[in-house]
């Protein structure tokens, strides 16, 4: 018996809501058209009958250009969950049928591709050569989001603590102050100016969360997503850094600890979808990844 308290479902399609995604995506509308393989006319109609379907009026125009009405993100979010989990029931059901396990596509950021799990991965390759595994090195939000969008199986990036994932804690990574080698190390409050990663990233608000903790202002005057360059920046003396210790004091070059202790720890996990179908491979990279560990940090320099 139908409840009558439950309102009608739209009748959209599949085909409607890749229209959608597309057409945000891309430049323009005929450049959507052109990625889709579909004429522009059609993409104009898909779009047309969303809307009607939807009720809502998912486009304005900004002078040549159609954008993304603000009450139609709920829509796009909603279209990119279906289609993420569309494309995991297709890449699934063509692996039962043709009895083989597919690609398996794993996202990491830089450090535990290079410094953590290297061999991880190359023990998992060696068990494992009927998967097809796809690497993908990129800061932990960009990670999350191809994660949500379907275009990722795993994440191995700093935990989301949030709603709508599964993670494994893989590792509690050590994390020290550096400063420039001309740099007087007073107390806390005259700490810094900071070069650190952008707005926005969970590593920066935790770094910040434990600075102002002790007491540090923490005034960043340059930003990167890559370890590498923020220890360049700290060498030429623009600033002070808090970065991981493997990466911050590797090599000839390492930086100096501005204190011996570690300022904080931030957690590294392997992290899928919560509404994932199941995925032997996926499971058996988790647990390589968790049997082997991670490469121990260096020791502080003297």
């Amino acid at each position: 018996m139908k409840d009558p308290a439950r309102p009608p479902l739209p009748n959209v399609s599949v085909q409607q809501l890749d229209y959608l995604v597309a057409a945000v995506e891309a430049p323009t509308f005929a450049e959507a058209a052109v990625g889709l393989g579909v004429s522009a006319s059609a993409l104009s109609q898909g779009l047309a009958e969303l809307e009607r379907r939807v009720g809502i009026d998912l486009f304005e125009a900004d002078g040549r250009r159609r954008m993304l009405r603000p009450q139609a993100e709920e829509v796009l979010r909603y279209a990119e969950r279906v289609l993420g989990q569309t494309a995991d029931l297709a890449r699934w059901a063509q692996a039962h049928r043709e009895g083989r396990t597919g690609p398996l596509r794993v996202g990491l950021i830089d450090v535990a591709a290079v410094e953590h799990h290297p061999e991880a991965l190359r023990a998992f390759r060696r068990a494992r050569p009927d998967v097809d595994l796809r690497l993908t090195v990129a800061p932990s939000g960009e990670l999350l989001d191809r994660l949500g969008r379907g275009s990722l199986d795993l994440a191995v990036c700093v935990d989301p603590e949030g709603a709508g994932f599964d993670a494994q804690p893989l590792l509690d990574e050590p994390m020290a102050v550096y400063a420039p080698d001309e740099a007087r190390v007073g107390p806390p409050e005259h700490w810094g100016p900071w070069v650190s990663f952008p707005p926005g990233s969970q590593t920066r608000a935790l770094i910040a969360a434990a600075l102002r903790e002790r007491g540090a202002p923490f005034e960043v005057v340059a930003d990167s997503h890559q370890p590498e360059v923020l220890c360049e920046m700290v060498r030429l003396g623009i600033g002070w850094t808090v970065l991981p210790v493997v990466q911050a004091e590797k090599g000839p070059a390492a930086l100096r600890r501005a204190r011996p202790e570690v300022l904080v720890h931030r957690r590294l996990a392997a992290v899928r979808r919560a509404d994932r179908p199941p995925d032997p491979a996926a499971d058996a990279l988790v647990t390589t990844l968790l049997d082997l560990g991670p490469a121990p940090p260096p020791a502080a320099a003297p």
